[in-house]
């Protein structure tokens, strides 16, 4: 570990640009974080999240060892214990608990707060397969897009986004990206510069991203699938589809050129509420122009049929042949190139039961209150689900019950350590050795450790193998090394795309390209084989066979659609209680259009009083036409401070989406008013 010198090192955040950094360390400690000039995808440019990394590894509020409560919960009393009580609390809590209830009265809540693989679903995963305990259904983020693409798909494969410099026509659907995939945006301007690309945004909010498209077109929430089929209804009407391509390489294309002549353009503009005219535009400029690119965003898949939103959107570059040219295509994720030995990693044959119970993340506040048999204890880390998780009064309340048990490994005393029982000091990722995968981009990324443990903090790692030590969980997978997972991760013949990447190799080069092989000629995922725009899988799971819009959940009698999207500064929780990071950010804004405005007597600059039958916030109005009339739109997961109102999710349903248990954060109703001083 020496004292000075520049580091290669890893963004650990959740985004799908996973950043090669630079460490400069000075007298043992990080003073600057930047971009590794090197890294062949992210070439030095870093956002300004991890620009001031320093500022959240250093921040005084930083916990430095474990904490007992000692007053009520939510009331943030704590005293200092030792590691030794702390493991000796939890693990005698939790004999208790199974000999009483049972191992499923104990559930991991968790996610993806540091993408290291051996941080988020490492020894974690083995320690509670081993111990029996519920098992939790991640599917906050993309589960609902993923299932939706994979029908169409097979797997989450896309194209190389370093070949999307080739694009002549990029699409921005549904993704801030300037906010939350910042190297696709570069890559879109260097098209534009060199080939004259043009850039189109679809959004409901006409943000960063928005600003900088050479066409920004708005749209009703949860509308978008609705668009597509416009699109591919006048891709075959005026014979702009490739022939060829759809007879060689799909299945179902006659099939969908009947279904999508019901989806004219007058009809989907009643529906979308973009004008005919832009739809006809939109079609024509996609059929005619080659390579083109559609960069599928997470933002449409967080609605009651955000799944069929990601499957029909998907079949469009099939329809005009794109996946056979340099740049063209789409992206919604590219995991499956990178994907590794799961169950190597994660072990479940260490779970005896196999019918234990699973539990959607969704809806943790709905389980900690009403399940049966009741969850008694809850271990937290990676994630901070009392600001995070949808219908967030719900989930305090059940965090705050007396009889539940609440441990909670963090960096930061969060808003959900204020309710734990125990709370656990974390390490950075700085301070661990992990891997990496990026969902976008081709690149296996090493972690070592930059910097010594901050304070008493222990990684995920080191805590699960002091649990199951206590425990008595005689298991040789709860000791291995860091590098015994990561050797026994990549260790996966069934990806080609990995030969050559092991843990020496990547200790020498710090990152590593997989090997990707074109899509086109092969064989997909899919059970044909071919891409699948008519989807026996999807009809016997009781969907459409063909995409299909499906209208949203009614969601009751207030007046506007509430989309609650991501900021600049912020990546949902994290940072949102760092000094540097809200004051770059400045203030949670509730942006409404004008001619909603003016009825209410809202102007620019009001508070406003946000609510509906989940909650109530209080934020300052934004007017302005940078959304269509009927819908309001927050940045930023903001938790509640000193007495303000400004945690979103109060406001956002519970409900699973239509596929793969996803979230509904943008599918919820408001009302407003203006706060009259």
């Amino acid at each position: 570990m020496q004292q000075d010198g520049v580091f290669r090192s890893v963004c650990s955040l959740d985004c799908p640009d996973q950043c090669g950094l630079l460490l400069h360390k000075r007298d043992g400690k990080i003073v600057k974080v930047e971009g590794d000039p090197e890294h062949p995808v992210t070439r030095g440019h870093i956002c300004n999240k991890v620009r001031h990394m320093t500022e959240r590894i250093y921040d005084e509020k930083r916990l430095n060892y474990p904490l007992k409560r000692v007053g009520a919960k939510g009331e943030g009393k704590f005293e200092r214990v030792s590691w030794d009580e702390a493991i000796r609390t939890i693990t005698t809590r939790w004999k208790d608990l199974i000999t009483s209830d049972g191992p499923e009265s104990i559930l991991p809540y968790s996610f993806y707060g540091n993408m290291g693989r051996l941080t988020a679903e490492g020894m974690d995963r083995r320690f509670f397969n081993k111990l029996g305990a519920s098992q939790l259904d991640r599917t906050i983020c993309s589960s609902a897009g993923s299932v939706g693409y994979s029908y169409t798909m097979g797997s989450s494969v896309g194209i190389d986004p370093e070949d999307t410099i080739e694009s002549k026509l990029i699409l921005f659907w549904g993704i801030n990206a300037a906010s939350t995939n910042m190297h696709q945006v570069a890559l879109a301007q260097k098209a534009r510069k060199q080939n004259g690309a043009k850039i189109i945004v679809i959004d409901v909010h006409k943000n960063q991203t928005g600003r900088l498209a050479d066409w920004f077109i708005p749209i009703l929430p949860g509308t978008d699938s609705a668009l597509a089929l416009g699109v591919m209804h006048i891709l075959f009407a005026e014979n702009l589809v490739d022939h060829d391509f759809l007879q060689t390489y799909t299945i179902g294309h006659e099939e969908l050129r009947e279904h999508v002549s019901q989806y004219d353009p007058d009809t989907v503009s009643t529906i979308t509420g973009v004008p005919a005219e832009d739809i006809f535009k939109l079609a024509r400029l996609y059929g005619k122009t080659s390579p083109s690119f559609i960069r599928i965003g997470n933002g449409p898949q967080h609605h009651d049929n955000g799944g069929m939103f990601v499957r029909t959107v998907s079949c469009l570059p099939a329809l005009t042949g794109q996946w056979l040219v340099k740049g063209g295509g789409a992206i919604k994720g590219n995991s499956a190139y990178l994907s590794f030995n799961t169950n190597g990693l994660q072990r479940p044959d260490l779970l005896k039961k196999k019918a234990t119970r699973s539990i959607n993340m969704n809806q943790i506040g709905e389980a900690l209150l009403k399940l049966d048999p009741p969850i008694r204890s809850l271990y937290v880390y990676g994630s901070n689900p009392a600001v995070v998780a949808p219908s967030s009064r719900k989930v305090r309340e059940g965090l705050g019950r007396e009889d539940l048990f609440l441990v909670v490994h963090d960096l930061f005393l969060t808003e959900t350590a204020m309710h734990a029982d125990l709370v656990l000091p974390a390490t950075s990722s700085f301070e661990n050795t992990d891997f990496y995968t990026s969902y976008w981009h081709h690149y296996i990324q090493l972690q070592q450790p930059v910097i010594e443990p901050y304070g008493e903090s222990k990684s995920n790692l080191e805590v699960f193998r002091l649990l199951a030590k206590e425990m008595g969980l005689a298991e040789p997978a709860l000791e291995e090394t860091e590098a015994e997972m990561i050797a026994t991760a990549l260790d996966y013949p069934r990806n080609t795309g990995l030969k050559g990447i092991n843990y020496d190799a990547l200790v020498k080069h710090s990152y590593m390209k997989a090997t990707v092989k074109p899509m086109f000629p092969g064989r997909l995922a899919t059970p044909s084989g071919k891409i699948e725009l008519y989807s026996e899988r999807m009809r016997e799971a009781g969907h459409p066979p063909l995409p299909t819009y499906v209208p949203l959940i009614d969601d009751g009698d207030h007046p506007f659609q509430f989309v609650p999207g991501p900021n600049h500064n912020f990546l949902n929780s994290t940072f949102s209680n760092n000094v540097k990071h809200v004051t770059l950010e400045k203030e949670p804004r509730v942006h409404i259009n004008q001619k909603d405005a003016l009825p209410l007597g809202i102007r620019d600059g009001d508070q406003v009083r946000v609510w509906n039958d989940l909650g109530e916030c209080v934020l300052k109005a934004s007017v302005g036409e940078s959304i269509l009339p009927g819908v309001v739109v927050t940045q930023g997961l903001w938790a509640d401070r000193d007495g303000t109102k400004q945690l979103v999710n109060q406001l956002t349903p519970d409900r699973i989406a239509d596929m793969g248990g996803g979230a509904t954060f943008f599918s919820g109703r408001v009302s407003l008013e203006r706060i009259h001083k």
